[in-house]
């Protein structure tokens, strides 16, 4: 007995289930369809067909009829007064051919435009589908190591600063940190938009969502899941969705207020047909309905957004990812552009650019061992440049040394009976007019010069320099050639920040600049030229990225200016920006294309209908062929153009 009343209740679960599934409405739309051309072909009289086609007209129409009504009861409330959509204007034309006696025409009117409805949709979906498919990357698991070295599989979300973590080959780099042990290559191209891997070591940041390639490593979590680089573009993605395009919001804004004056030609045609032009009323009724599609501003309203969409998910496929699409559709407009130099327009590290000995107690492959046994001892970022320079050329290895650290001067060491010193030229009591002269010339070259001293003669120099980066001249030169002003701020002094302005081919400095003053300049470029954009990554340039028009923040700077920014390179290549500026300026023709194409299409047609006999299906064809035209075109700008 027990077990057959659990049977029952098993089947009366089942059907109960089946009973809440519902159809999709593309699913509704082909039923419509079958049922439309099942009329058509069956023996029956034209009465039978008519309630076929009406039938088929309701089932395909039902969604973008309702949401047309719901819709425009939702905005009428929330403004007070009456706001229509274009769908009201497709479900009222539809309705009245149905009155007409007209049913095939209705069901062919809305076969249409429902179908370039779900095709508006999917492109509007395809655009950020392309964005949001970064949702699927988001880490969900971790391999935690315990204080045993036991491993232990736990959720993203429960992993603590400090925590270690273990990624194995193939596998997804679960959150931030830095590797503590091990050597691989990963693929970041979630975050910067590189295809190529990047080789990682001890001591390199690693970031969450990213692919390890063949090693197998352990990192230290140095975030919390939340506050990841891929957190933030998640972040971005949701901001951009929903702000829009200025054109994008003036046309929605528009699209209520025109459809409201077709509504009111409409019922003065109702009028002025029989008693002006003595049309029947049939007649009346026929051409206000065609009237009605023929002026319907489908094709305007979908000019910008899916045009919007497309670009920024575009742009984020390759690593720049705007917050909204105000700021790429005014990134066209730009007329100037400052640049933050240190990290920015240059690496942020310094290098050995230039370098000279001339001695004969020592060969100078031991001099090259002696002074990088020397800036071993030494943290300083010119001591790191020097070893890093001079470590490749090595033919011996470099000694260890006892170096004495002098504070503001350099260093000093004994070795093999001699007294070496690298310090900067004040601290040598005296200098030789010749490598007074190579100092000079070093100098006006913004380079900052170290002199090598033996004993107590200087026999040599090291000229080091923050170096530009390769992709700066290039996006320099564009933008001058576009015609935008490029100017560089730094806090660097005016005899460096020339030096690299005049390699990169700036238009104008501003040097010994303090951090606050920078917002200051933004606002006297933005009173001197226009529309003014920043690029920065420190929290010192926080400032000046709201100040300005728009905000660029490279991908590796500081959470505050990443924060702060309108739009994030993720990657520090400034020719991603340039990319951005090209499809802004496409953006703004493809929209302009549309809106006059829409247009146009729209005059045409209201002309057919009252000098052309142009009948309701003819109208609706047209129209909605030029909606598919401007999604089509909008669509371009998902592709890539050199």
């Amino acid at each position: 007995m027990s077990k057959g009343k659990h049977n029952h209740q098993q089947k009366h679960n089942h059907s109960h289930n089946h009973s809440k599934v519902k159809l999709s409405p593309a699913v509704l739309f082909f039923v419509g369809i079958g049922i439309f051309i099942l009329g058509l072909l069956l023996p029956v009289s034209d009465s039978v067909k008519a309630i076929f086609s009406t039938l088929a007209m309701l089932v395909s129409g039902y969604h973008v009829m309702w949401e047309g009504v719901e819709d425009t009861i939702k905005k009428t409330k929330e403004k007070g007064s009456f706001t229509p959509n274009t769908h009201i204007l497709m479900t009222l034309a539809a309705i009245g051919a149905v009155l007409l006696g007209e049913a095939t025409e209705s069901a062919l009117l809305i076969f249409i435009f429902a179908g370039a409805h779900f095709l508006e949709e999917y492109v509007e979906g395809r655009s950020q589908r392309e964005i949001t498919k970064l949702l699927q990357l988001n880490p969900t698991e971790a391999r935690r190591l315990s204080a045993d070295g036991s491993v232990e599989v736990v959720p993203v979300d429960q992993l603590a600063i400090g925590d270690r973590v273990q990624v194995l080959n193939g596998g997804q780099v679960p959150t931030d940190g830095v590797i503590v042990e091990g050597t691989t290559s990963i693929d970041e191209s979630t975050i910067n938009g590189e295809s190529i891997p990047r080789e990682k070591t001890v001591g390199d940041n690693v970031f969450g969502s990213t692919i390890n390639g063949n090693g197998t490593f352990v990192m230290e979590v140095t975030k919390d899941s939340s506050d990841t680089v891929f957190s933030r573009i998640l972040q971005l993605v949701e901001a951009s969705q929903s702000n829009l395009s200025p054109t994008a919001s003036r046309i929605r804004a528009f699209e209520p207020v025109y459809v409201n004056i077709v509504l009111l030609v409409f019922v003065i045609l109702m009028f002025a047909g029989p008693l002006l032009f003595g049309w029947t009323l049939a007649k009346t009724f026929s051409i206000g309905l065609t009237f009605m599609v023929s002026a319907s501003p489908c094709a305007l309203a979908v000019s910008a957004v899916p045009a919007t969409l497309a670009g920024i998910s575009n742009l984020a496929r390759q690593g720049v990812l705007f917050k909204g699409g105000a700021f790429l559709s005014n990134l066209s407009d730009l007329k100037a552009i400052a640049f933050d130099k240190t990290g920015t327009l240059t690496e942020g590290k310094p290098k050995v650019v230039d370098y000279q000995f001339e001695t004969d107690v020592v060969t100078e492959a031991e001099l090259k061992a002696i002074l990088v046994g020397m800036e071993k001892q030494s943290n300083h970022p010119l001591a790191t440049a020097i070893v890093n320079y001079f470590s490749a050329e090595l033919t011996m290895e470099a000694p260890n040394l006892e170096v004495e650290n002098r504070l503001g001067e350099g260093l000093v060491a004994n070795y093999q009976g001699r007294t070496y010193r690298i310090a900067k030229p004040s601290s040598f009591d005296k200098i030789s007019e010749t490598w007074l002269q190579v100092k000079s010339d070093e100098e006006s070259q913004g380079r900052t010069v170290v002199m090598v001293g033996l004993n107590d003669d200087v026999i040599g120099f090291i000229a080091i320099q923050d170096v530009p980066q390769t992709s700066a001249k290039t996006a320099i030169d564009y933008f001058n050639q576009a015609g935008v002003r490029t100017v560089m701020i730094t806090g660097d002094a005016k005899l460096t920040g020339e030096a690299i302005g005049r390699q990169l081919g700036i238009s104008e400095i501003a040097a010994n600049v303090m951090p606050e003053q920078k917002a200051d300049i933004i606002q006297k470029q933005q009173a001197k030229y226009g529309l003014t954009a920043m690029l920065g990554d420190g929290v010192n340039d926080a400032p000046a990225l709201v100040t300005a028009d728009i905000g660029v923040a490279m991908g590796d700077g500081t959470d505050v200016a990443i924060e702060t920014a309108d739009v994030v390179l993720m990657k520090n290549d400034l020719l991603k920006l340039v990319g951005a500026h090209k499809v802004s300026k496409r953006l703004k023709n493809v929209i302009l294309q549309n809106i006059v194409f829409s247009m146009l299409v729209v005059f045409l047609l209201i002309g057919l209908t009252f000098f052309g006999n142009l009948s309701v299906v003819a109208s609706v064809t047209l129209h909605e062929g030029s909606t598919l035209l401007v999604l089509l075109n909008s669509l371009r700008l998902l592709l890539n153009k050199k």
